[in-house]
């Protein structure tokens, strides 16, 4: 890892694996409820177009220039922190004959980065108000597919803090409040105070990579790391939510605390837990809540140890809610009896492992465990560790991180007169 400046980080990943340079720049903030919104705006304008490229033609006219780079702005989120993302990837300019390649990439991203389509203090009025449209759309459209929506509603009944409550895109009503002049004043405060972290993954000679970077204007900031994990209180009170609309399908879905994070000893155990009670496709919510008992048309679970957070999430028949509780219920009891086959336990343990090497192939992933090997240094871990983490795991470690699972929040989205 090297520091550009305070608070930038350039992390130079040398692989001979791939045939294209990824870069990838990441600028972490705290997460609060009033920046969002903001952030998510901010992503789809610096990725429409810039000062000197003011359209979508001419920015792609660019990345056409660049062999056809893929280029792309998000948002996402983990635990306390939320993340805007800009990614570039260019083939490696060795296998075009290009040495200028990779230096004119980096132009690009400069471009991009620090010189928005901003006059006179304002983001381009046309632009922004069509982002803004167009964001607003996306929002909107995600309310309507039910599956998202019941996933969106159960964080929103079990987190207490108003800022997890929230999509990491943020909402409509908070769009409503943003102009081109308070984008722009926010922007500002972005590229001069988060912190950055870029990435360079490819077949490349550090040194190079080192000498292009350190050009890019970014200013010194103050050095700090928001603290990470996200803690809830448990209490004894399951919080319960219940909407109805005209679906066939209605959806339940429920939220566990864990109380298991991604540093914790208990994490292994914790993923072979989830992959036998609802991961993968031999796990108990799948064959005994979907398949012998036709409760559900899916069940599934999923982890996020950022918030010692566990969700499930099923479509059934509005009629059957209590009958797939009390099932949904009973997986759980069985696990935290140690009651799961010696086939099961391998099975997981094989699917996770395989996981894990298939993952060793993604660019995107590499960047992942390097961002959080810098963020958290104690969750460093070689592959062979993590591996010997995973085999190390034993039923007892199962069955006792089972019952640290706690239901705390219940979404129900019935089907009301459709099924009545």
């Amino acid at each position: 890892m090297i520091e550009l400046k305070t608070g930038v980080h350039l992390h130079v990943i040398p692989t001979k694996k791939y045939k294209t340079i990824q870069i990838y720049g990441r600028f972490t903030t705290r997460l609060t409820k009033e920046i969002m919104t903001k952030r998510a705006l901010l992503a789809n304008l610096l990725e429409t177009n810039s000062l000197h490229y003011p359209d979508q033609t001419k920015l792609s006219g660019q990345l056409a220039e660049l062999y056809g780079a893929s280029f792309g702005l998000n948002v996402g989120r983990k635990g306390n922190l939320h993340w805007l993302d800009i990614g570039l990837g260019v083939v490696n300019g060795k296998y075009v004959d290009d040495p200028q390649l990779l230096p004119a990439a980096l132009d690009f991203l400069k471009e991009v980065l620090f010189y928005p389509n901003i006059h006179e203090g304002k983001f381009d009025e046309a632009t922004f108000q069509l982002e803004k449209e167009n964001l607003q759309s996306y929002i909107e459209t995600l309310q309507e597919d039910k599956q998202t929506l019941a996933s969106l509603k159960i964080k929103e009944t079990y987190f207490t803090d108003e800022a997890q409550k929230l999509p990491s895109f943020g909402t409509v009503a908070a769009l409503a409040d943003e102009t081109s002049a308070s984008l722009a004043t926010y922007y500002q405060a972005m590229i001069t105070q988060d912190q950055v972290d870029l990435f360079v993954i490819g077949d490349v000679d550090e040194a190079e990579i080192v000498e292009l970077f350190q050009q890019l204007p970014f200013v010194e900031r103050e050095e700090n790391s928001p603290e990470i994990y996200y803690y809830q209180t448990q209490d004894n009170v399951i919080r319960e939510q219940q909407m109805q609309e005209a679906v066939i399908q209605g959806k339940l879905n429920l939220a566990y605390a864990t109380d298991v994070y991604y540093e914790d000893p208990d994490r292994f155990a914790l993923l072979v837990f989830n992959g036998l009670f609802g991961g993968f496709p031999h796990s108990k919510l799948f064959m005994n809540v979907r398949e012998k008992a036709g409760l559900a048309y899916y069940a599934s679970s999923s982890l996020d140890t950022f918030r010692g957070y566990l969700q499930v999430q099923t479509g059934i028949n509005g009629d059957n809610r209590e009958k797939a509780l009390h099932l949904i219920n009973e997986q759980l009891l069985e696990l935290q009896a140690g009651n799961f086959t010696e086939l099961a336990f391998q099975q997981t343990k094989a699917m996770l492992k395989n996981h894990y090497l298939l993952g060793l192939d993604s660019m995107q992933n590499t960047i992942e465990t390097t961002y959080l090997a810098h963020w958290l240094p104690q969750s460093k871990l070689t592959d062979e560790e993590w591996l010997r983490h995973l085999m190390a795991v034993t039923p007892q470690d199962v069955q006792k991180v089972a019952k640290k699972i706690r239901l705390q929040a219940i979404f129900f989205l019935d089907g009301g007169q459709q099924n009545g």
